[in-house]
């Protein structure tokens, strides 16, 4: 695609867009999230290698050594690897001393933060344009003596369009022919609209058709994503964009939405790799603490959950409630929620997944005693499902064949928790004791100890722990736990439920035992 050319809905030409992802430096920006060194260097292995986004952002220079150390390992890695070009840092129009402390962690590229509105120029610098416009050249061209390329940011470039257009056609008329390879075009306190950055992109566009423009989304009016759309619309050939939206105050352009966005309305290419992006999702939503909302889109927990019945009855009368956004294309898959508006057609899939055939009479009472418990807001999973069926059928409970014998568990200030386990597991008894980091967790060891030394057996990955109290403030109340477990390659759930959140979590875990060592004696 020619320089400058707009990318239209209806334009089938394959334009590549480039996706810088800033969850490293824009997303630690929000509030409480921190990464360790070793956790930075894990996030961007898998943006560089598995999702394959174009760059990186990975920090701000001179924030502090921690930072510097978690530059110096991601730049070594990329370096190994080829892909040292695609490593950014943010860096400030300090002289020589962003750039010093750049070079010094083996980075070869600086997104340089500039003043894009005169207001920030004048207020917060205390300088003339002429005067900015003198230091900014001065840091390019020290830069590209340490052979070191320069994108540079156009800090509040949106009020700058808005409020003093004339300073910044004469910063970027200055700078044009300076060998910058990226000017950086972001809306900083997430203020425009899409018809805002389509006129004020195309102004840029029309005087300055041969440079390489970004747009830098915030989503303060909940718009990045539109914004970011309208930005390639209009011209824009690279995007900035976090993993699961993360940023300063209501955060950033999430990637994921903006990728489905690019290729299935505007026909554009990236080089992203769809079916990693649950995965890179999960993994900031860890390292990050901060939860993915159920309902956020592709990566969202409900958000390829079917939960009213007659959608289900639709997709099995050809699939006439799916979109484009086909849970596999995400390496993800289509599940069937089950509560009180589940409905037969729901139940029948749940059923159908489990390899159970039931009469027509049996799926009807099945489907009541469902609807009852989501009555009771009780979470119902399909892992519960044969539980049900054989309660009500009045079918024994299927044999357990991992017991609990008896546990301890001790708590003891400035100690860490210890557990003593005894099981019975197809007959046998075991027991032995660990430690850990809670109550919890010391069990879980002492059980990952007897399938390890015991059984000669892998013992499966927790990827989520949710508790669910009811509101009221009862010290008594039930405590509803579900863990999510994955066992090879497959992710399933299981509930527990009792006053005390330790026991509750156990039985979660005795249930999903038991589900594993059936599925292994078939």
């Amino acid at each position: 695609m020619g320089t400058g050319e707009q990318v239209t809905p209806g334009n089938r030409m394959q334009s590549y867009i480039e996706i810088m992802d800033c969850t490293l430096r824009d997303g630690e920006q929000t509030s409480g999230v921190s990464f360790l060194p070793h956790e930075k260097l894990m996030i961007a292995r898998m943006l560089l290698n598995e999702v394959n986004v174009d760059r990186i952002e990975v920090a701000s220079a001179r924030v502090s050594d921690g930072e510097k150390e978690a530059v110096k390992m991601i730049c070594r890695y990329a370096k190994q690897i080829g892909k040292l070009d695609r490593v950014e840092v943010l860096g400030f129009v300090d002289g020589e001393q962003s750039i010093d402390w750049i070079d010094d962690c083996g980075c070869k590229t600086i997104n340089l933060l500039a003043k894009g509105s005169l207001k920030h120029c004048q207020h917060q610098l205390k300088k003339t344009p002429g005067e900015h416009i003198a230091d900014i050249l001065t840091s390019i061209y020290y830069a590209q003596s340490k052979d070191i390329a320069v994108n540079i940011y156009l800090e509040d470039w949106s009020n700058g369009m808005k409020d003093s257009p004339d300073y910044v056609f004469q910063l970027v008329d200055a700078l044009s022919d300076t060998g910058i390879k990226r000017f950086m075009l972001p809306d900083t306190l997430g203020i425009m609209n899409p018809l805002q950055v389509l006129e004020f992109f195309r102004k840029m566009i029309k005087r300055y058709p041969q440079l390489h423009f970004d747009f830098h989304a915030h989503n303060d009016y909940d718009l990045a994503v539109s914004n970011s759309l309208a930005a390639v619309f209009s011209g824009a050939r690279g995007l900035h964009v976090t993993v699961n939206g993360l940023g300063e105050r209501c955060g950033n352009a999430p990637l994921a939405s903006v990728q489905a966005i690019l290729k299935d309305h505007f026909h554009a290419n990236t080089g992203i790799c769809e079916n990693k992006l649950n995965d890179i999702s999960r993994l900031v939503e860890g390292y990050s603490s901060i939860a993915v909302a159920p309902n956020q889109p592709i990566v969202g927990e409900n958000v390829f959950t079917q939960v009213a019945g007659v959608h289900a009855d639709g997709d099995n009368k050809n699939n006439l409630y799916c979109n484009e956004l086909v849970p596999e294309r995400f390496g993800r898959k289509r599940e069937y929620a089950l509560g009180k508006t589940s409905g037969k057609a729901n139940i029948a899939r749940n059923l159908q997944e489990l390899g159970l055939e039931l009469t027509p009479e049996q799926t009807s009472r099945v489907t009541r005693r469902i609807t009852e418990l989501g009555d009771r807001k009780e979470i119902v999973t399909p892992e519960d499902l044969p539980f049900i069926v054989s309660d009500v059928l009045k079918h024994a409970v299927p044999d357990e064949r991992v017991k609990l014998v008896s546990y301890m568990v001790s708590l003891a200030y400035g100690l860490k928790p210890i557990a003593s386990v005894k099981v019975e597991i197809n007959g046998n008894q075991y027991e032995t004791d660990s430690t850990g980091d809670g109550q919890y967790d010391a069990f879980v060891k002492a059980l990952r100890k007897i399938y390890k030394d015991e059984l000669g057996r892998s013992f499966p990955v927790l990827t989520n722990y949710a508790v669910s109290i009811p509101p009221g403030g009862r010290t008594d109340a039930l405590v509803q736990t579900v863990i999510t477990w994955r066992n090879g390659d497959k992710l399933f759930k299981t509930r527990g439920l009792d006053a005390d959140q330790t026991e509750a979590a156990i039985k979660a875990t005795f249930k999903m035992l038991n589900i594993i060592e059936e599925s292994i004696n078939q």
